[in-house]
């Protein structure tokens, strides 16, 4: 009488676990932001238009801009005519803003009123 032996390679594995099931795999990578991403540098409290990198940016109408705080200090992404304001973006979080409209909108750090951007939307 002859034995077979099974042996579950990771190619079948996931076959076998694709069809249901609701866990997520320890592996599934975290989500990143999506649309345009803006860094606001390190050192941007001394800076002035170099503060938030790319400046300008262009999005397409409906596009997202995404800033994140890549300094060791707190700032804002403040609308200079009031169309959004990020409130505190703390050092390593992100602020994310959809742009519905074209139109061109300058923008700034309320806690470093020196430091500037303007978002431009197509």
């Amino acid at each position: 009488m002859r034995l077979f032996r099974w042996i579950l390679t990771p190619a079948v594995a996931l076959a076998c676990c694709a069809c249901g099931g609701s866990s997520s795999s320890p592996s599934t990578p975290t989500p990143t932001p999506t649309g345009t991403l803006v860094s606001i540098v390190s050192g941007s409290s001394n800076l002035t238009t170099t503060a938030y990198s790319p400046n300008p940016v262009t999005v397409s109408v409906g596009g997202t801009v995404t800033w994140m705080n890549n300094d060791n200090t707190a700032h804002t992404s403040t609308a200079n005519g009031g169309a959004f304001d990020s409130a505190t973006i703390a050092p390593g979080a992100t602020f994310s803003r959809t742009f519905p409209t074209a139109g061109s909108f300058p923008y700034h750090c309320s806690v470093h009123p020196g430091m500037v951007g303007t978002v431009n939307v197509q």
